[in-house]
């Protein structure tokens, strides 16, 4: 038997509240609606998950109904959904318009009616401009070329053709520059996600792309677009190599571009919340606590334009704040801020989040508030999830350490044993059994041992030591997300995992302010 498609009701539930009142406007002004799709329309919108024997109940009550005539009403609304989406792009998207201006050019070029054309395509050249759509700026060239030799205007050929042949060079020239500088940012965001191990062998391909001739410096970006994408690169390349200062300005400097260009972000904002992110997290690796809640404030103030740009908000905005909750200890925040996001994102699709680290931030959360069931929850969310994924490969293995921490202050050392084994098979397997896994994975293995208290203090202090060591190797990024050695001192000392972490951030806050003035 044939699964059926949940194609509808998926492009339905992705509507935004916007979209769907538009949605209703546009089938009214065509009288429909009392018609079966507004029912079935209606009732995808009212459910949380697809049901298609649910939904065909709803659109038909009892009545007798073969699966072909219900297909093709699901058919029917796909195209009606799809077309009042293109609609409704046009009342809100200056791409939308300008494609359906130009085809107003052409339905007039076919009529002849080459004044009227001419009209048409000196508004949108103006628009085109400002927004920089060169492909668009390139196709009215080729109309003035055109509508000249329609009208058999040799004059306006002999004049012109110069200038239209530079144009379109600029606007060619324009287009390849943004290609190349996307091309330089999709390697450089690519490695990363796979991988942010940070090894020699990486910061030597991404120092390579650095030396294109593109990031000399700004003036080689021909257009705003390309700008934008220039100081994305450098963001991503500092970030990478850990060099969070220059990470900062770029970061920065991102920001004010975008904010001096009012005009673009009314009609695109997703560029700049990626950068607000990017600078959020710049200031966190600089201690910018303040700059850091200046900016999530911003964000969160963010008008989204589209249901994606509603969901990255929310997820960069809650990614960003846990982040800050957890590096400077305030667990009890952060748990409020967690209760929140999850009531929050209850109107989203759980899919779009699982490819980011929440479940691990969940993790941290919950063990900073000593609820160690919930974390160890969250964490087998994560690894349940992120089975088989190429990305994010270091936390993949994180969360296998965290996995043996977890279980260690649950007491559970009947299971330890069995864990360790088969951490062993998962890291040595995919070739990642670095310094720092073999160690805590020793470290478990020995606490397991029976110790006078005195050995398993020496244990905890030399595994400390151990550990501040390697936390100075910009290639030991895995320090980041859930502090190990506040975690160690924690045992060591008998205190509470979150004051150590408080009194640690404090302590770092201090010394990276006296370095800043130095």
């Amino acid at each position: 038997m044939k699964t059926p498609s949940s194609r509808l009701y998926d492009l339905v539930k992705s509507l935004s509240s916007a979209e769907r009142r538009y949605f209703k406007l546009f089938i009214n002004s065509k009288d429909a609606a009392s018609n079966k799709y507004v029912r079935l329309f209606d009732a995808i919108s009212a459910n949380d998950q697809f049901d298609d024997e649910a939904l065909m109940r709803a659109v038909y009550g009892n009545e007798k109904v073969t699966s072909r005539k219900y297909s093709e009403l699901k058919a029917y609304l796909y195209e009606l959904v799809i077309k009042s989406l293109q609609a409704y792009d046009d009342t809100s998207s200056v791409d939308y318009r300008l494609k359906n201006q130009l085809l107003g050019v052409r339905t007039l070029y076919k009529r002849s009616h080459f004044e009227d054309c001419k009209s048409i395509l000196a508004k949108v050249k103006k628009t085109a401009t400002d927004f920089e759509a060169f492909n668009v700026l390139i196709e009215i060239l080729d109309w003035e070329k055109r509508i000249a030799y329609a009208q058999t205007d040799i004059s306006f050929l002999d004049r012109e053709m110069k200038r239209i042949t530079r144009e379109e060079q600029e606007h060619l020239h324009k287009l390849t520059n943004i290609s190349a500088y996307r091309n330089i940012f999709f390697q450089i965001l690519v490695g990363i996600r796979k991988d942010v191990s940070r090894s020699k062998t990486q910061r030597e391909e991404f120092a390579a792309m650095m030396e294109n001739p593109l990031m000399k410096n700004e003036a080689e970006a021909h257009s705003f677009t390309s700008k934008v994408l220039f100081y994305r690169i450098l963001s991503i390349y500092y970030f990478s190599t850990s060099n969070f200062e220059t990470f900062y300005s770029s970061s920065k400097n991102l920001i004010k571009l975008m904010e001096r260009n009012k005009r673009m972000l009314k009609e695109d904002v997703s560029e700049y919340i990626s950068a607000l992110n990017n600078h959020i997290i710049s200031c966190g690796r600089l201690s910018k606590v303040d700059e850091v809640r200046e900016t999530l404030d911003k964000l969160n103030k963010v008008k989204p334009i589209t249901a994606d740009d509603e969901v990255k908000i929310h997820r960069q905005y809650f990614m960003n704040k846990f982040r800050l909750c957890i590096s400077t200890g305030e667990f009890e925040e952060g748990g409020r801020e967690l209760r929140r996001h999850l009531k929050a994102a209850e109107k989203f699709d759980q899919q779009l989040f699982i490819k980011n680290s929440f479940y691990l931030q969940y993790f941290c959360i919950y063990f900073g508030n000593g609820d160690f069931q919930n974390a160890l929850d969250s964490l087998n969310e994560w690894i349940s999830l992120m089975s088989g994924s190429v990305e994010r490969k270091d936390l993949q293995s994180l969360s296998r350490t965290l996995n043996l921490i977890i279980h260690y202050e649950l007491g559970n050392n009947m299971l330890l044993d069995s864990l360790l084994r088969s951490t062993y098979r998962y890291l040595n397997k995919a070739n990642r059994l670095s310094e720092f896994e073999r160690k805590m994975m020793n470290f478990i293995r020995e606490a397991g041992k029976p110790h006078s208290r005195k050995e398993m203090q020496q244990i905890l202090e030399t595994l400390k030591q151990d550990f501040e060591e390697l936390s100075r190797q910009p290639s030991y990024g895995v320090f980041d997300l859930f502090d190990i050695i506040a975690w160690l001192e924690s045992k060591i000392n008998g205190k509470p995992y979150a004051e150590v972490v408080k009194e640690r951030f404090q302590q770092q806050s201090l010394l990276l302010a006296d370095r800043t003035k130095v």
